[in-house]
């Protein structure tokens, strides 16, 4: 397989909510993509491949040679109950590509590696910034920080941007997240809906918006850095209620269910931006409102 054009980019975990996104904006800026799935390739350009296992993603590695790689495959469900999975991906799959990339002397011009603003933990704090001692709470989290650390050993061979994506959401993300759960309820003609703490406000960013972000930090000189991938813009759960209630055109009424009602909670949480800013130019932030209307008007 040649690799002529220097565009070549290994997206993992290409058919997942992230990658699906990713894959069609980065075909339109004339990328050749390619990407690991785990289920059998549907496209010609999918490779199936389980990143724990380092004979798969070493075969892909050597057969695509990335001029760039956008590393997303995870778990990424913070409720997955499956500890040693979480662990067994988002750590030790994210190693076996190195390994691989080291082994095949193959340094792409970038990777990108996407961590989570889960690995934060409580700091007390609104505004979330870089500089702040990660504390995680949950498996979730720590897999990720653990990633970070396992993926810091490698600043030196690569080119390497680690991003803390914050909340965000649009077509095509699965029902148990927060947002497509209350947009469905109004698209299905709910009633009710039942939902936790709702005086808590939290960035709901576009989906767009992070995969613009993405395509900008590949074509930066940044690396061996860590980033948020925020907008410093948090709206209380209540406003997005009232919001979802404009577009259908009926108010649904609201209960407070005590599972879902998190103790001690801060009430407003957002990512700092600043050094995102001084990174790359953010002029592409959809209104939550937007988000909203274009999940509800989109077909099932």
């Amino acid at each position: 397989m040649s690799n002529e054009n220097q565009n070549r980019v290994l997206i993992t975990g290409i058919n997942g909510f992230t990658g699906i996104h990713l894959e069609r904006y980065l075909n339109k800026k004339g990328f050749d993509v390619y990407g690991t799935v785990i289920d059998t390739p549907l496209h010609s350009r999918h490779r199936q491949c389980d990143i724990t296992k380092i004979d798969q993603i070493d075969r892909v590695i050597a057969e695509v040679r990335p001029d760039y790689l956008v590393h997303i495959a995870a778990i990424s469900f913070p409720g997955e109950e499956n500890a040693s999975l979480i662990y067994d991906v988002n750590v030790i799959g994210t190693e076996n590509i190195f390994k691989a990339m080291s082994r095949h002397e193959i340094h792409p011009k970038k990777v990108i590696l996407a961590s989570s603003a889960t690995v934060y933990g409580n700091q007390g704090k609104e505004v979330l910034d870089e500089s702040m001692c990660p504390q995680p709470v949950n498996h979730y989290g720590c897999s990720k920080l653990a990633m970070e650390h396992i993926s810091k050993n490698y600043f030196n061979s690569f080119d390497i941007i680690i991003t803390r994506p914050f909340n965000y959401t649009g077509v095509g993300q699965e029902k148990h997240f927060l947002i497509p759960k209350i947009v469905s309820h109004f698209k299905e003609g709910k009633k009710e809906i039942e939902l936790g703490n709702l005086d808590v406000a939290r960035e709901f960013n576009d989906i767009d918006y992070i995969i613009d972000c993405y395509y900008k930090l590949l074509l930066s000189e940044a690396k061996s850095i860590i980033v948020n991938l925020s907008s410093n813009h948090p709206v209380k759960l209540l406003d997005v209620i009232e919001m979802m209630n404009e577009i259908a055109g009926y108010r649904i009424e609201v209960k407070v269910n005590p599972l879902f009602v998190r103790k001690h909670e801060i009430p407003s949480l957002s990512g700092s931006t600043k050094r995102l800013e001084a990174l790359i130019d953010l002029d592409n932030r959809e209104t939550l409102h937007k988000t909203l209307q274009t999940m509800y008007e989109a077909a099932e």
